[in-house]
């Protein structure tokens, strides 16, 4: 079995020419080929449960054979088990091909029930470099998945335009470096760089998703296993990893989308949002083990980056939660809503093109890096024991969250945004640890309904800001009726206050 490890990067159609005009891929001439590939699995879909790929793909004359295992993928790097060699196209001889005997007989016994799902048909230019110490496979790939599923009339197709950097051989490190090198442009510097975003969706996934019919959708973040005895270096990568697949899937989500026509699901810039929260959380977190310089810089780089997103997110609350809420009928109303739609078209615009410049995807690819790095450190001597670390952090950070509930007693907008912000903080800390916690301190029903209040609050607060612009007579209703509306959630906070300091009091 090969082990293949490569990154997938999305980019736009209209760098190609800059892309090919690098340095790097313009001192030598591409293989050119087109390739014919042709999915199999059974009718209810066996190996895509268990995230197995069947692939026969006719390349000129020869057909190949492949079969590629589950693996892993990260921050658009997939490390994952590779069988390819020459077949006759329909024969599907998995005992010659795969070295695996176990999976081989399984294969073999899912052989009579094996039907093509999904084609994929692209041109490929590729170039062979040596980079860093590596050696490195470069492939440029432009074509279409199609699919006909069973029973539906007619084909569905999703376009193919990608780039695969393959480790050959050689550190994987090379592998992030040449990503680096080809985003940063001809010129060599990011200020005219490359869009050159990282993906973890493979081909197969694409094609899958496409034969179900399934839209994409804003990705939530997902439960997170700590292993008890883990050292916390690795704990905080297992995190960051996680976060940031949470926000590459938005960021694609997305960008998806078009760029005219009606605004996109609001949720996929809300849940880049807390993905980066949640980036920033652990940074902060996991502080004492992480390199000073390492933890300084990107905690103030992912801050950058959820600032280029809150005003998009902040007329996305406004327009499709207060205002239909709030607004009546008749012309000064539709007047406002108009008003509305446009501001927030135009924050939406704003947030799309801070995502699109090339920085962005250069931000993502230096952190999956240094993620790496981070990853491969030895372990420090005398670390605590995790399980024993997040116990008693999580009963620090709930003293914390006690001080912030008793000053907030005041009512105040600037305690009850404080409080908001540590019960985030506490939120989204005992997410990452909860693995490591007993069953019975687990739950946060309390955190999360003081959450929902605070935040309504603030989103109300934040909606008579935003409004103070709006044309008038209509503007100033809608900001009185907010005035009531933050009465009557400012009347609850007195019991969630209680109801907090209770939950508290439980981990003492």
């Amino acid at each position: 079995m090969a082990q293949e490890t490569e990154i997938k990067l999305a980019l736009f159609a209209r760098d190609l020419p800059r892309l090919l005009a690098h340095p790097l891929l313009a001192a030598q001439e591409p293989q050119r080929q087109r390739l014919l590939n042709t999915y199999f699995d059974t009718p209810d879909l066996a190996l895509m449960r268990q995230r197995i790929a069947v692939r026969e793909r006719r390349v000129g004359r020869r057909t190949l054979l492949t079969v590629k295992t589950a693996g892993a993928s990260a921050g658009g790097l997939s490390r994952r088990g590779e069988w390819e060699g020459p077949t006759q196209a329909g024969t599907l001889d998995f005992s010659s091909l795969v070295d695996d005997a176990a999976l081989a007989r399984a294969l073999t016994g899912l052989k009579p029930r094996l039907v093509p799902v999904f084609r994929t048909d692209f041109r490929r230019r590729s170039w062979q470099l040596n980079h860093g110490g590596a050696h490195i496979e470069v492939a440029l790939d432009e074509g279409r998945i199609t699919t006909r599923p069973a029973g539906q009339r007619g084909t569905r197709q999703e376009p193919i335009l990608e780039l695969e950097l393959e480790l050959k051989s050689g550190p994987v490190d090379a592998l992030l470096d040449l990503a680096h090198t080809l985003a940063l442009g001809p010129q060599g510097w990011s200020a005219q760089g490359i869009w050159l975003y990282p993906s973890d969706r493979s081909k197969a996934e694409r094609g899958l998703a496409l034969f179900l019919g399934h839209t994409p959708e804003p990705l939530r973040e997902a439960p997170l296993q700590l292993p008890a005895d883990g050292d916390p270096v690795q704990a905080f990568c297992s995190t960051a990893w996680a976060c940031l697949a949470q926000l590459q899937g938005n960021v694609l989500g997305l960008l998806q989308t078009p760029g005219t026509g009606p605004l996109p699901d609001p949720e996929y810039i809300h849940q880049a949002r807390v993905a980066l929260r949640r980036l920033r959380t652990g940074l902060r977190l996991f502080r004492p083990f992480l390199p000073r310089r390492f933890s300084a810089h990107w905690s103030a780089h992912w801050q950058t980056a959820a600032g280029q997103l809150g005003d998009a997110r902040n007329w996305d609350v406004l327009a499709t939660t207060w205002l239909p809420q709030l607004l009546g009928e008749g012309p000064q109303a539709a007047s406002l809503t108009r008003w509305a739609d446009q501001t927030r078209r135009e924050a939406n615009q704003r947030a799309r093109q801070a995502l699109t410049e090339p920085a962005f995807a250069l931000g993502q690819l230096a952190f999956v890096r240094a993620l790496l790095a981070l990853q491969g450190r030895a372990p420090r001597t005398g670390q605590p024991a995790l399980t024993e670390w997040a116990q008693a952090t999580l009963q620090q950070r709930h003293r914390s969250l006690q001080r912030e509930v008793r000053l907030a007693a005041r009512q105040a907008a600037t305690e009850r945004h404080e409080l908001r912000i540590e019960l985030k903080k506490l939120r989204y800390a005992q997410s990452f640890l909860s693995s490591l916690l007993p069953p019975k301190r687990r739950g946060g029903a309390s955190l999360k309904r003081a959450q929902d209040v605070l935040g309504t609050l603030n989103d109300l607060h934040t909606a008579q800001a935003l409004l103070a612009s709006a044309p008038p007579p209509a503007g100033q209703k809608v900001i009185g009726r907010l005035h009531e509306l933050m009465a009557v959630h400012l009347a609850e906070l007195p019991g969630v206050q209680r109801q907090l300091l209770r939950s508290i009091a439980a981990w003492s």
